[in-house]
Order: structure tokens, then sequence, then C-alpha cells
């Protein structure tokens, strides 16, 4: 059972919408590698563990709970980025009045140039999609459950490892605001599921350092990763548990990269950032309520307001 808090994970920057970056950033939601894998990954393992190893549970399970905020959060992202389309100014008879074409920018009219997915515009309604930054459509397929727990850890390691390189490599493809403020998030997040997963290797007796960490680089040269990283976010794990959880009994102590740094488990979640709505796309055919429901909506609003 889950509790959702109607609040970002992260605060996304504002800036400048980039259809060409929201596709892009679509790798790092719907690709093999991306947060839809490792959140669907971690919660069937933790659904199908066996055994009364539950300290390795609830890390398991605390990690995917968190990939659930990081879909909502790099989803979001991309719908920002994609809030490009001029408004609608014809006549409701006439889509195509004084000559404008409202979804100019779905093939790349009157905008820098970059690869777009049309689909953004002509599928979804200037949102994210479960795809890859090809259009691939996301696949069960991905998902590694063997029922081994060391085999899974190794596996959720190199996730992570991957999932951080390839938010590297997104990282250097735009200096759009907001989406180098989610991707960096996600960079030092990544960073501490990895030692995450590795430090439960070692306590398996695991000498996962041989080969490991990947990518392997300074951090520090991000500068919107470096502000994260500085505040500890890397060498966090939240819980998300409302009843308990062992997880600290495995995320402790020095980290596992070496490097002098304490990994600790806060009892209380994320204060999280504010969800704006976007806004109605009428050119979209996405126009919100219609006025009875707008103001039997209003009506609802006041009845709960407080008195």
């Amino acid at each position: 059972m889950y509790f959702h808090t109607q609040r970002l994970v992260n605060e996304i920057p504002v800036a400048a919408p980039d259809p060409a970056a929201a596709n892009a950033l679509q790798e790092g939601l719907g690709g093999q590698f991306g947060e839809m894998r490792t959140m669907m990954q971690y919660l069937f393992q933790s659904m199908n563990f066996r055994g009364d190893a539950t300290p390795y549970r609830d890390l398991i399970h605390a990690v995917a709970v968190e990939e659930i905020s990081h879909v909502e959060l790099i989803g979001t992202t991309i719908a920002r980025l994609l809030d490009d389309a001029p408004r609608f100014k014809g006549h409701k008879d006439a889509p195509a009045h004084g000559g404008s074409t409202p979804l100019e920018t779905a093939i790349g009219r009157g905008h820098s140039n970059g690869i777009h997915n049309i689909h953004h515009f002509l599928v979804g309604a200037q949102g994210a999609l479960p795809v890859d930054a090809a259009g691939n459509p996301w696949s069960g397929s991905y998902v590694y459950n063997s029922g081994n727990l060391v085999l899974d850890l190794m596996y959720n390691l190199m996730l992570e490892a991957t999932g951080r390189l390839q938010k590297s490599r997104l990282y250097e493809m735009s200096d759009n605001a907001a989406f180098r403020g989610t991707v960096a998030y996600l960079i030092v997040r990544d960073h501490a599921h990895e030692l995450a997963f590795a430090k439960a290797l070692e306590t398996l007796g695991v000498n996962w350092g041989k080969v490991l960490p990947i990518p392997n680089y300074d951090a520090f040269a991000y500068p919107e990763v470096r502000v994260l990283m500085e505040q500890g976010l890397h060498l966090q794990q939240h819980h998300w548990r409302l009843d308990g959880s062992e997880l600290g009994k495995i995320f402790q102590g020095s980290s596992p990269a070496n490097d002098g740094e304490e990994l600790s488990v806060p009892d209380a979640p994320p204060p999280g950032f504010p969800i704006e709505t976007g806004a109605e796309r009428p050119e979209e055919y996405a126009p919100g309520l219609t006025p009875e429901l707008e103001e039997l909506a209003d009506a609802i609003k006041r009845m709960s307001a407080p008195q």
C-alpha cells in the first residue's frame, strides 16, 4: 500500500520549452536503463522476495518507492519542456485561421534545430510518453528478477551505473535549466543507489569494487550536481515507510566509495516541491473542463475549504 504526497521530489527550474531536449530526456524515462525500468525492476524484486533477509528486501523496496517519484519528476519535466506550441488564435471553426499552424512545432518548424518526437504532439497532448528517445515503447522484458539475491543486487548495481552513465551523457546534450536541473538530481540519486546496492553486496562478501563505479569521473565538474552532493544527497537513502524499516542495518557506516563519507537513512522523507498543473492546450483538443464541470469543481472546492 502506498501513500502519495502531491509534491515533486525535486524542484524543476523555470526555463524555456525545448522539444528536442524533451525527446532526449525520454531515454531517461522509458529507455532500457531509464526510470520506468528501475521502478518496475525493484518493485518486482521486492514483491517476489523470499526468505527472512528483511533488511535486503527493505533496501530494494525503499529504492523502488523512490523511483516512483523519479518517474513523476522526469515525466513532469518532459511535459514542461514540450509546452511550446503557439496558442490557438484563430476562430473555433478555423484552426489555421490567418495562416497560423498552432502545432507546427511538432515537425520542427519555428524552432531551433533538433530531433523531435511527433508523438509528443500527435499521440499525447504535449506530454511525456512511455517510450525511449527513439520512440520505442517501454518493455516489461527489461525487468530482471532472478530470485537470487546476489545476482539481483549485482544487476541492480549495473543498472544504476548504466543509468548514471547515460544521464551524464544527457547532461552534456543541453544547457536548458529545467532539463539540467532534473538530470543533475537523478545523477546524484543514481550515485546514492549505486552506494546502496554496493553496500548490500559488501555485507554479502562480494568484492564489487574491482570493476565499478561506472562512470568514473569527478561529478563536481557539473555545477548542479556539485550543489546537491555538497548537501550530502548522494549519501542518503530514505526508507519511505510508515511502519518501520530495517534498511538502516545495511545502509550505514562508511561509504563503499571509500571516500571517508558516512551513509545515513533519514527518518523523515524529503519535503518536496509544489506540482504546478499544466495549462490547457486548446490546439491539442485537450481543453480541460467544460464550463459546467468547472462550476461543479469550484463548488466542491468551496465545500472542502476550511470554515
